[in-house]
């Protein structure tokens, strides 16, 4: 068994220790490697660029040469019959990625932490996670989903067992005070631990939660972990997640959560957000934490592990996020359609949907999507968005051509059983195979069509089968997707900025818009336009007292200098989407299919 110890060394100087113990064969050398990224965030981190110091020991504590092989890699000579390696890791990134430690509280992953062993990868591993040392520390607690040693309770400091390294690496651990609150559903005992100060009312937290969880159990028939945690760091503001086999970690802001004096159960689109997210991370572990593409089984952490198949993966998954609220009752459905429908307009106001297919959207993810250029909105399109329409499409497609007798369910468990539980990676074709026979013909060139076109997706025929018409609309505002039905004149930059003290900076510009013609770009800051100064107030007010097309000169810093041009405001372009029900009784059809209990 190798053994890893990790402790709090220096939280003010955000520094772990950890020491790495194993058993070797003398004479035989041994690989010591960190992962360069890790599942579900496909982007090259090079988390050992904070392994700040690092020395090996033979059982006789003789220092043993350590050779780097690359940058997140080095070899040993044994020369005894066990090695222990001391290291330390500088910790201070408080996102779901990677590693945090100061005075309140510390959070690990362990593919940014424990070297693995190369060799002896598939050994069981043992952690044994040390307290602070610090007085002020002495009430903290652990957080994590790691298999608890016999001698150890939950929330304890002590020994933790993995069955392999993959396993100790997919268990992210959070130290510190908590607030936690637990659910059980099919006999799994569900914790919601929030890692710093807030406002929220647990119980209403759990109850949500809980219906959205019941669900998606539902969906894939079992749920195949004995415990489930969600651990959340709340933070003035934030937003993200990442997912693990039976975890997930959060980012929120502590005033996202339910506002206890609110006794009327409302749904604030910050806590309905934070409801989806925890849906979304919840359904990922079945779809990718077990079922996955083939280039994932196994994971090769060492450098981008290449797949067309994202769309998928957090396609699909991002379809049920905002479904399941639907279903649970936490949303009605014309709440639902109006979420979609905002995501169907963030697709299609931009050309990146016309430049880049999903496929390759997907295959791209490690530099297009996860490192997004200024450009991003006119030249990629999301596999999370887009993806989430061509699930839909299939959902709505198997309904109506099995005559309501499967749906994507269907699909997804077919996946679960298949491929799964039996850890088999999943191609593209599967995908198509188990829809042709649910469908009960071939629906091969239609599914590949919106996979490999980079082609706006009309669902206006498969959606007015089932009582719903989409509409095309203005925007409402300039720096919003809101839309609104109206031939009133909505005036229309096509930039969106962020308020700064002094003017706006300019965070995206779509193709071929006013203000591209202008000839603005992100990262300019706006200071003025027709002689006034600008705040989101004083433009948005402008621009709708001015008739269309009227020219006005706007000046922006460009880094440090002044620039000025001619700006022409226009009317609003149709790009906005907007579902309206049309026939209840057909809509009735569409909503009436639940998994299964």
């Amino acid at each position: 068994m190798i053994q890893y110890q990790i402790s709090p060394l220096n939280p003010n100087s955000h520094i772990f220790e950890v020491l790495l113990s194993f058993n070797t064969s003398p004479n035989q050398s041994y690989t010591l490697a960190l992962p360069a990224w890790l599942p579900g965030s496909y982007m090259i981190r090079d988390f050992a660029k904070n392994i700040t110091e690092i020395s090996a020991y033979d059982s006789n504590n003789q220092v043993i040469e350590l050779t780097k092989v690359d940058k997140q890699t080095w070899s040993l000579q044994a020369n005894t019959e066990q090695v222990q390696v001391r290291y330390q890791v500088f910790a201070f990134d408080l996102s779901v990625r990677t590693a945090y430690l100061d005075s309140q509280r510390g959070f690990f992953n362990g593919s940014s932490t424990f070297l693995q062993v190369v060799e002896l990868v598939h050994q069981p591993c043992e952690l044994i996670i040390e307290p602070s040392t610090l007085a002020e520390h002495k009430h903290w607690q652990v957080a994590t989903g790691l298999t608890r040693a016999k001698e150890t309770e939950k929330f304890q400091f002590g020994r933790y067992i993995a069955e392999d390294y993959q396993h100790l690496i997919d268990c992210p651990v959070a130290i510190g005070l908590f607030d936690c609150t637990e659910f059980t559903i099919e006999g799994v005992v569900h914790h919601l631990v929030f890692t710093s100060k807030h406002y929220g009312d647990t119980q209403r937290l759990a109850d949500d939660i809980s219906k959205l969880c019941q669900h998606h159990i539902n969906i894939f028939g079992e749920a195949p972990f004995k415990e489930y945690w969600f651990i959340t760091h709340l933070q003035a503001n934030g937003f993200g997640g990442l997912e693990h086999k039976n975890s997930t970690i959060l980012q929120a802001s502590r005033f996202d959560l339910p506002n206890p004096q609110h006794k009327a159960k409302e749904l604030s689109e910050d806590y309905r957000t934070f409801l989806s997210l925890c849906s979304h991370e919840y359904f990922h572990a079945w779809n990718v934490c077990r079922i996955k593409p083939k280039e994932f089984v196994p994971y090769n952490l060492q450098q981008e592990s290449y797949t067309k198949q994202l769309w998928a993966y957090e396609g699909i998954t991002s379809y049920y996020d905002d479904f399941s609220l639907f279903r649970t009752g936490l949303i009605n459905f014309d709440e639902y359609l109006a979420i979609i429908a905002k995501n169907a307009t963030r697709v299609n106001r931009g050309a990146g949907e016309l430049k880049q297919s999903i496929t390759a959207s997907s295959f791209d993810a490690w530099t297009k999507f996860y490192k997004q250029g200024p450009d991003a909105v006119n030249n990629i399109v999301s596999y999370y968005a887009k993806g989430a329409i061509i699930a839909l499409w299939l959902d709505l497609t198997i309904r109506d051509k099995s005559n309501n007798q499967y749906s994507l369910d269907t699909l997804m468990r077919e996946l679960w059983i298949h491929f799964g539980r039996t850890n088999t990676g999943t191609t593209e074709e599967d995908f198509i195979n188990i829809a042709n026979l649910l469908c009960g013909e071939d629906i091969s060139s239609a599914f590949k069509h919106h996979l490999y076109s980079a082609e706006r997706v009309d669902l206006s025929h498969e959606l007015a089968k089932y009582g719903v018409e989409i509409q095309k609309q203005k925007f409402k505002k300039l720096n919003s997707l809101d839309t609104i039905s109206t031939d009133n004149y909505h005036g229309y930059l096509g930039a969106h900025y962020k308020a700064q003290p002094a003017g706006l900076t300019i965070t995206q510009v779509l193709e071929n818009s006013p203000a591209a013609n202008a000839g603005l770009a992100v990262n300019d800051i706006l200071i003025a336009v027709d002689d006034l100064k600008v705040t989101e107030q004083s433009l948005q007010g402008l621009v709708d007292h001015l008739p269309a097309n009227s020219e006005v000169t706007c000046y922006y810093f460009r880094d440090d200098q002044l620039l000025s041009s001619t700006l022409t405001v226009i009317d609003s372009p149709l790009a906005g989407i907007a579902y309206k029900v049309t026939d209840q009784a057909l809509v009735q059809r569409w909503q009436n299919i639940i998994p299964n209990g």
